[in-house]
């Protein structure tokens, strides 16, 4: 059902509850507190982090990358809607998982139209230890509705793996939605792996950097796998088929933002890796 360990089990529950952390007394607890900064620690290497960048930079000149359109499939069973989405990023992880949680949501603003296509209302940080950083959020997410876009509320709680680049995430509240919960993860695309790598298939990114003499680009691949479920009257036709259109158009429009970024990135000036 997904890529966490007992993710299935949320679908057998109402989506009333918010995901349980450990004790609100743990020293590791944070008091709750409103935070819009990116956190201090980071948990991958810095130089391989400018390194892929100016790799990615240098490769925009020559050779753009082409952003394939998202792929996105929507089934419906037992009253829940699953959202399945694909997306090809031209950035290594670290940089899409940046751009995703980017506490002040600059990544989904339409410059084009002055809009903001997500914004993030408050953030609070509940719980971190090592990696793993779980937050209350309020965002809104602008919808289109017949050409004017309309801003919906989400109240939701985050649960993030900053290391291996996946989060789980479940509401609060969210309008019109009587559960709404999903999961996503970023996975390396080693680019170049037939070029510089010759007959040996890397798995892992040090083997990658070590055939490819570090000269290998790493795309990303977004997984998203969301799952939810309208309140009545919204869960049955026509509204049902409504809601779904909105959900798959406003998906779109969140993910060529996303991409529209990965583009900025890529062709500003390097950073020295020095």
């Amino acid at each position: 059902m997904g890529v966490f360990p007992g993710f299935g089990s949320w679908i057998n529950q109402n989506s009333q509850q918010p995901l349980k952390a450990e004790s609100k007394s743990s020293k590791n607890m944070d008091s709750e507190k409103d935070d819009f900064e990116y956190p201090d620690k980071v948990y991958y290497d810095l130089n391989d982090a400018l390194k892929q960048s100016n790799l990615w930079h240098e490769a925009e000149k020559k050779h753009p990358w082409h952003n394939a359109s998202p792929k996105i499939k929507v089934t419906h069973e037992n009253g829940f809607y699953h959202m399945n989405i694909e997306l090809t990023v031209g950035l290594a992880p670290r940089s899409v998982y940046d751009l995703l949680f980017d506490p002040n949501g600059g990544t989904f603003y339409d410059l084009r139209k002055r809009r903001k296509l997500m914004e993030n209302k408050s953030r609070k940080v509940l719980f971190e230890k090592g990696p793993r950083l779980m937050t209350r959020v309020e965002k809104s997410v602008a919808c289109n509705v017949f050409g004017v876009y309309i801003p919906i509320s989400m109240n939701l709680i985050i649960d993030e793996n900053r290391k291996d680049f996946t989060t789980q995430y479940k509401k609060e509240k969210v309008r019109f939605m009587k559960a709404f919960e999903g999961n996503l993860k970023v996975e390396p695309i080693f680019v170049d792996k037939e070029r510089l790598c010759k007959k040996k298939t890397p798995m892992t990114g040090e083997e990658y950097k070590k055939c490819s003499g570090g000269q290998g680009k790493i795309a990303s691949k977004l997984t998203i796998d969301q799952y939810y479920k309208p309140y009545p009257p919204f869960n049955l036709p026509p509204f049902s088929w409504f809601i779904r259109g909105m959900s798959i158009e406003t998906s779109k429009a969140l993910l060529v933002k996303l991409q529209d970024s990965s583009i900025v990135i890529r062709t500003v000036s390097p950073v020295p890796e020095d």
